[in-house]
């Protein structure tokens, strides 16, 4: 039995299939988590959304913001130039594939294995309890009946920094963006949305939100995706699973079942769609 957290998918389903292939998975006894952004840019949405429900119980996967991007369009609140998008929205299962992602939590946390997974990161003023909480509360909005009031009210870079007394859509955009877009903050801990390229690249008193020195949860491994530029890292208790398969680099696993974390990966041809891009 093993258990293998993967990077950004982004409807690469060729590789995907690659990759398990490479790793023996066996769907009966080993156990996937995806780190978020099932769908967009690549060449098969609809598959890569198909397999990952269908592995029911021996699947976790936390919401990124291009699988919330789908919801959007769904909606009607948003356009996209994505085929693989449109195939989701014109499939006979649409609406129980749409259904079943917005149920899926934005945050994992396994206590036994000592891992927590969100998609871009975990903000750096919150410890372990906040998260979750924090979490919960986006969660509980997304799968009520009422998800596309949050849904017409989620796109925006404010507010830029945490406040226990936030409220309403305000508090709710905050927590999306935290778990799904953020990459830099500034050294007061406030999102920066304008830098979004590898380490090195970001303006004075930027840095990737887990290097900030003040950050708090810095005794729990965490694994995240969405920073294909990031490459794999594994330090300070982080380990980063984007690795560009859609740009043309590698789709990436991480074992996280034994004693010291393994990372696995296959090159990918790279299917991007610049049309589509969202930060």
């Amino acid at each position: 039995m093993a258990t293998y957290a993967i990077g950004d998918l982004q409807g690469c389903y060729d590789s995907l299939l690659r990759l398990l292939d490479k790793l023996k998975f066996d769907s009966a006894q080993d156990t996937l988590w995806f780190a978020g952004d099932l769908v967009n840019r690549g060449p098969d949405s609809l598959s890569t959304l198909r397999f990952a429900k269908s592995l029911g119980d021996n699947a976790v996967t936390v919401l990124g913001n291009h699988d919330l991007h789908l919801l959007a369009i769904a909606a009607k609140h948003k356009k996209t130039h994505d085929v693989g998008l449109k195939d989701i929205l014109h499939a006979d299962d649409a609406a129980e594939l749409l259904d079943w992602l917005r149920m899926q939590p934005l945050l994992h946390h396994d206590k036994e294995l000592n891992f927590t997974m969100v998609h871009a990161g975990i903000y750096p003023e919150w410890d372990l309890k906040t998260a979750q909480q924090s979490a919960h509360e986006l969660e509980s909005v997304l799968r009520s009946e009422n998800y596309l009031d949050f849904i017409f009210h989620m796109y925006g870079n404010l507010p830029g920094k945490w406040d226990d007394n936030l409220q309403s859509w305000d508090r709710l955009r905050f927590i999306c963006n935290s778990f799904t877009r953020m990459r830099y903050c500034e050294k007061d801990s406030t999102l920066n949305f304008h830098s979004h390229g590898a380490p090195g690249t970001h303006p004075e008193n930027t840095l990737p939100w887990f290097e900030l020195p003040s950050r708090k949860m810095t005794d729990e491994r965490i694994i995240f995706g969405h920073w294909s530029t990031l490459g794999k890292i594994n330090k300070k208790n982080v380990y980063a699973l984007d690795t560009g398969c859609v740009w043309g680099g590698e789709l990436t696993a991480l074992r996280i079942d034994c004693e010291e974390a393994l990372y696995i990966s296959v090159d990918c041809p790279g299917d991007a769609n610049p049309a589509d891009y969202m930060k």
